[in-house]
């Protein structure tokens, strides 16, 4: 009887943990040395370097604008998004994998914290990989997505791209995301 007993502690204690620290399991989080804005635009710099394993930026998004526009007020947030064809295309060729795509594109959020300093949040890929038997192809957008977040304080801060970057406009070229 106490093995049982002892089992289902465990089991509870496992499960609390696991309640307390899903936050800090699926999601990273990583302080920025710079403003939002010039986190974002760096960001986008260094997606548009990886172009060669199939990068594009695919938008940025304002979802604090949007508050603002209702009549709230809250601190800058923004959103950029990159999809890799390289790691998009084998997901969608296979009919059990196409619900991942949910996961698409990859979103980086960028967000000023009540102290006033700069968060970059990303979805940890690397666990999400492992849970939903997707890691070969998962573990690589986890290593991509920390280059992204990497910056070179030599490099001068880039202009931040606005809009749809490379694409649905009328420019003529499809759209950039997956």
């Amino acid at each position: 009887m106490k093995y049982i007993i002892g089992a289902l502690a465990m089991l509870v204690l496992v499960a609390v943990i696991a309640l307390t620290q899903a936050q800090n399991l699926m999601f990273n989080i990583t302080p920025s040395p710079y403003g939002v804005e010039e986190t974002a635009a760096r960001i986008q710099e260094n997606i548009q370097r990886m172009e060669g394993r199939g990068w594009a930026l695919s938008g940025l998004r304002n979802p604090a604008a949007a508050v603002a526009a209702s009549g709230s007020n809250v601190p800058p947030v923004l959103l950029v998004e990159a999809c890799s064809t390289k790691y998009s295309g084998p997901l969608l060729k296979i009919e059990n994998s196409r619900i991942y795509s949910i996961l698409m594109p990859c979103t980086i959020t960028v967000y000023k914290n009540d102290d006033g300093s700069t968060s970059i949040g990303t979805m940890n890929a690397g666990l999400m990989g492992w849970l939903f038997g997707i890691s070969d192809i998962m573990d690589e957008v986890f290593a991509d997505q920390q280059a992204f977040i990497t910056f070179d304080p030599s490099r001068p801060a880039p202009p931040l791209i606005k809009g749809r970057p490379g694409g649905g406009g009328g420019d003529g070229k499809p759209e950039a995301g997956c």
